[in-house]
């Protein structure tokens, strides 16, 4: 009897230990560099963007299935949005065809991307070009199809092609359904080489951290005739904790040398192919109701521009500190 409640008793202790060494350690107090990255990081932000910072520095979330649509929307005279708050494709038309960035997942070209050109009047026979940001599948899911439906051709980094075509097992080992196809290895994006489509040119700026080959695009829109200067940065981080230290590191270096390029060619609009951090549907509702004069929202200026990339590198940064 006695040697059973030994063993009843080893038997509480091993349970105990091992519920003990599955309890999450307490998240270490930030440190007073991490504050005052933190601080920084908030009074940069301001009022305009403070969406930014709560999203970058306090509660990143990775984009999701199940974000909700937007309303296929023209944002400028001849740029379009089609997608969802977590993920967005935009269209451009040119004197030689539509042009798009990114092309959303594969499973979302029936319900999101196609319905998406058709409420805007526009033909998706005139896709003629695909600009993707960076090698993953809610990126390039869409390609494929349009590739091949289409003809549409398809523009990728040269590091990020081979992503595409041998993509990593991820972090919880193979996915449980097979990766999409990609789509034929087609034309390649490299910086310092413009891409001239039409009246269009789009400038590349290699911003590695997310994916090795991830790119920026700088590209000229117009508002009513007015001509301002967007940019997308093709390769954002929404999640920091899946990234290593040295992925970090190039990442922060990155988006310095997008800030550098922005400044150059004074951009003044702000768009972002995963706008979480910029919800996008505030911006839409203000531009349905925008009357004539009133300033338009994604035009946030050039110091505006420079300051949502100091945002998040500064979150960037007090995540590294962290560690």
């Amino acid at each position: 009897m006695r040697q059973l409640s030994l063993i009843g008793a080893a038997c509480l202790v091993g349970l105990a230990q091992a519920a003990l060494a599955q309890t999450p350690a307490p998240a270490k107090p930030d440190s007073p560099a991490v504050k005052a990255l933190l601080d920084r990081a908030k009074k940069t932000a301001g009022a305009t963007w403070a969406d930014e910072f709560h999203f970058f520095c306090e509660a990143p979330r990775p984009n999701r299935p199940d974000d909700p649509p937007i309303a296929a929307t023209r944002l400028f005279d001849d740029v379009f949005a089609i997608g969802n708050s977590g993920t967005t494709v935009y269209v451009i038309r040119t004197s030689a065809g539509l042009v798009l960035i990114d092309a959303l997942a594969a499973n979302q070209v029936d319900t999101q991307l196609l319905p998406g050109l058709t409420a805007l009047g526009l033909d998706p026979a005139q896709v003629k070009h695909i600009i993707v940001g960076h090698g993953h599948a809610d990126h390039f899911g869409g390609s494929a199809y349009m590739q091949e439906r289409y003809g549409a051709k398809v523009y990728v980094s040269a590091a990020d092609w081979d992503l595409m075509a041998n993509p990593p097992a991820g972090r919880g080992g193979p996915p449980a359904t097979p990766p999409p196809t990609p789509p034929k290895r087609d034309q390649i994006v490299t910086e310092g080489q413009p891409i001239v489509i039409g009246d269009l040119t789009v400038t590349p700026v290699a911003i590695p951290g997310h994916t090795a080959g991830s790119m920026g695009y700088i590209f000229p829109v117009k508002d009513n005739g007015k001509r301002h200067m967007a940019a997308l940065y093709g390769g954002t981080i929404l999640t920091a904790n899946i990234i290593s230290d040295d992925g970090l590191r190039t990442y922060i270096a990155s988006v310095a040398r997008f800030k550098a390029a922005t400044k150059k060619a004074r951009v003044d609009v702000e768009i972002q192919n995963h706008p979480l951090m910029d919800p996008i549907q505030v911006k839409l509702d203000r531009l349905k109701t925008r009357a004539t004069g009133q300033p338009h929202p994604f035009v946030v200026g050039r110091d505006g521009y420079q300051t949502f990339l100091d945002v998040m590198s500064l979150c960037m940064q007090a995540e590294l500190a962290r560690r």
